[in-house]
């Protein structure tokens, strides 16, 4: 009798019973650990903290949108009480709506995907507003990346296999001088230096995004004049990060050169070709992968000084007017855009890592 009851399997129980809840538990938590969500998870975190800090210093600044305006008005001749009139019936503002009003309403504005509307264009939207500017900065900002990395990982190799040499001297000062200068004063140098000074161009022509009368579509006409605006901050972006790419990628690769396997392709008689392509340049590349995602984030931010000398209409002279003019909601989109950039960028430069390197993630 006591053997009968030891074999008898227990009794079932249903998916509403007790063990139902026990069951799920350990999903959720392989869930919550899982290193994927915990980098979507942080990264959320920290667009949901700056966007509260880009909330509350907005409005810090001296002088709301009202103020702004009635100003302006007031250096023509305007008296105050008039002007203040005149931009509380323009802008689309409430001065005397509560703080915590306006906080609830932009944190659920950012829950429902909606930035709301700008003050000083009332009727628009700052996810028009953003749109319509943010294409070109982030066209400007990839072709002149994707162009400096590709020429300083070779040119870095370049140096590392001429290491030592005239070569590697030469492009080592060219790489120092160029990461050292900042992107804007390039900008500067080009178009006093190259416009002005030797005549190669003419900057005012260059102005802008589009030529008067081409329209954005599909075509040659189109392709060509979008990349005859972009030259100038395609070069300033292309000379501002080459220097620092051929500087890592020479390092990177000279730590390859010595290991092992090299020597041991270069003792079976394989080509110098086969031995830079497979197996150096592949394994100098691998680390660079993180700072090659981070890049393109980072440089989001940095294309406000840029697209500003070169009067190149990006989302950097937007930012400008939305703080000289105080258009709060503008503002914070742009700053939530400029700053989901940057966490993507390293949400993804990890993701990748941990698919290059799996023991990362343990």
């Amino acid at each position: 009798m006591a053997t009968e009851l030891a074999a008898a399997p227990p009794p079932e129980t249903g998916d509403s019973g007790p063990s139902a809840p026990r069951k799920s538990r350990p999903l959720l938590a392989r869930i919550w650990r899982n290193y994927v969500f915990v980098k979507v998870r942080k990264a959320a975190v920290v667009v949901f903290v700056v966007a509260n800090v880009t909330f509350f210093l907005g409005r810090a600044m001296p002088g709301d949108p009202i103020d702004v305006m009635a100003g302006r008005l007031t250096q023509g001749g305007m008296s105050m009480n008039e002007a203040r009139a005149i931009a509380m019936h323009s802008l689309a503002y409430d001065p005397d709506a509560p703080l915590y009003e306006q906080w609830w309403e932009f944190i659920t504005g950012i829950l429902t995907f909606d930035l709301g509307g700008t003050i000083n264009r009332p009727g628009f939207s700052v996810t028009d507003a953003i749109g319509a500017y943010l294409p070109w900065t982030l066209f400007s900002i990839g072709v002149g990346t994707l162009i400096a990395i590709s020429l300083g990982l070779a040119l870095g190799m370049v140096m590392a296999y001429k290491r030592n040499k005239v070569v590697d001297h030469v492009l080592s000062v060219v790489a120092s001088v160029l990461g050292a200068i900042p992107n804007y004063l390039i900008a500067m140098v080009l178009v006093v230096g190259g416009g002005m000074y030797l005549g190669w161009f003419n900057p005012i022509e260059l102005r802008g995004t589009l030529s008067p009368g081409v329209q954005p579509e599909f075509s040659f006409v189109f392709i060509g004049d979008a990349f005859f605006h972009a030259a100038l901050p395609i070069i300033t972006y292309v000379l501002a990060i080459i220097g620092t790419w051929m500087l890592i990628m020479k390092a990177s690769t000279t730590e390859v050169l010595g290991e092992d396997y090299v020597t041991v392709a270069r003792a079976r008689g394989l080509r110098d070709a086969r031995i830079a392509t497979a197996y150096v340049g592949r394994n100098a590349v691998l680390p660079l992968v993180a700072q090659i995602a981070i890049s393109f984030g980072t440089l989001v931010g940095g294309a406000i000084f840029v697209e500003q000398v070169l009067v190149y209409k990006g989302v950097g002279g937007l930012l400008l007017d939305a703080v000289n003019y105080r258009d709060y909601p503008l503002l914070q989109g742009l700053l939530i855009i400029i700053t989901s950039c940057v966490v993507i960028a390293n949400l993804v430069s990890d993701l990748l890592y941990s698919r290059l390197d799996p023991r990362i993630q343990n």
